[in-house]
């Protein structure tokens, strides 16, 4: 931010374009700008909330201690967090022996997104607690209870009892540009209703290696928004907007503290999949078993390898415990299309398969060795909708 406005500084004269005060048109653009941050946060602050949850001594994620988040913070801070989270569990274990109060060591963020009480959040917010508690900005409180959560894209929706309450303005993700002002507003490290600012700092982030993120059978099945805003713990959940003081992400991941590599689910496959949520209780899908990377993601020596296919996703891997491995897919098989429609990138291939009908036939146009196939598979349902439990 301040290098835009020394940029807008430096790119007008002040002397020759001064209005009648005296005031050069910079400074009012550099003035209009502020006002412009100032009024998103007055807008979209109301739709947010706070969310507060007391969990079972041991069954929140981050008593795991090979869970990704240790590996993200520095030595000194998790340090601090261990310790604080030993103290805590000690406190809540003697508190247990003389009452059942809950005890509230969680914390998140959310968006009201209708008015009858629905919020959407972060499945990782929500999951194993056994009370949530609803602060609006207005100050009233709620009780919360889980309508549905889903682990793959990372989002689940809770509900008041409420009613008239003001609703996020949801954007389209598919049109966020890269560059484009981006402002997160949650509740981190307890401080509630911070704003921070920044950029789309890209989109489509598919593979995170470092935190078990990657196209070798992703733990999650959709892409990223990266910003630079700052994103802390007690963001999660929250939103990410626009100029527009639009929804165009839920904030959900970071990569290390004051690093400025955040994540954000696209607020097409959030609602996508909060308003099954609603409706259902879950989020079915189907998937492939197969490991899988766009043709222009991620750039390796295998590219040089493909001949006659511009675009397409490129299989990497056939999963043993997956659908495809009944099939006549294999390995540096280029798809192309999905029953007819072309698909480009990882995430065309996943949005196409994950909303087919179980059990049906799907028809793949693939490049193989040049030679160009049609292959049937059939693609189930994601291991986590049945009762199964399997790595991804």
């Amino acid at each position: 931010m301040t290098r835009l406005v020394s940029l807008l500084l430096a790119a007008l004269p002040v002397a020759a374009f001064a209005d009648t005060n005296g005031v050069s048109s910079a400074l009012n653009l550099a003035r209009q700008l502020n006002e412009a941050f100032v009024e998103v946060a007055e807008k979209a602050s109301p739709s947010v909330v706070v969310i507060k949850l007391a969990h079972k001594p041991g069954s929140s994620e981050l008593d795991d201690e090979d869970h990704p988040f240790w590996d993200l913070i520095p030595k000194d801070l998790r340090k601090q967090f261990e310790e604080e989270r030993k103290k805590s569990r000690k406190e809540y274990e003697e508190e247990s022996k003389s009452s059942r109060v809950p005890r509230f060591d969680g914390r998140g963020s959310g968006v009201i997104i209708r008015e009858d009480g629905y919020i959407m959040t972060n499945f990782h917010v929500v999951d194993e607690a056994e009370k949530i508690q609803v602060r609006l900005l207005d100050g009233r409180s709620f009780e919360a209870t889980v309508r549905g959560k889903d682990e793959l894209s990372d989002i689940a929706v809770i509900k008041i009892d409420a009613t008239n309450l003001p609703v996020a303005r949801l954007g389209d993700s598919a049109a966020v540009r890269v560059g484009e002002f981006a402002i997160a507003i949650g509740a981190p490290f307890d401080l509630d209703y911070s704003v921070t600012f920044g950029h789309v700092s890209a989109k489509g982030r598919s593979v995170i290696p470092s935190m078990g993120i990657n196209s070798q059978g992703a733990r999650m099945d959709q892409d990223f928004i990266q910003t630079d805003a700052s994103i802390n713990p007690g963001n999660s959940g929250g939103p990410l907007v626009n100029l527009y003081g639009e929804v165009i992400g839920i904030n959900t991941l970071i990569r290390g503290l004051r690093t400025g590599i955040g994540f954000a689910v696209p607020v097409n496959l959030a609602k996508e999949v909060a308003e099954k949520l609603i409706s259902d209780g879950k989020f079915p899908r189907l998937w492939l078993g197969i490991g899988i990377r766009g043709l222009h993601e991620d750039n390796e020596d295998d590219d040089e390898k493909i001949s006659g296919v511009e675009n397409g996703v490129f299989v990497t891997k056939i999963r043993d415990d997956g659908p495809a491995r009944n099939s006549d897919l294999r390995e540096r098989d280029v798809i192309i299309a999905v029953d007819g429609k072309s698909v480009a990138t990882s995430t065309q291939l996943r949005n196409e398969i994950r909303r087919k009908k179980p059990g049906s036939a799907v028809s793949l146009d693939i490049m193989r060795q040049g030679k160009p196939m049609k292959i049937k598979v059939h693609p189930d349902l994601w291991p986590e909708e049945t009762d199964k439990k399997r790595s991804q």
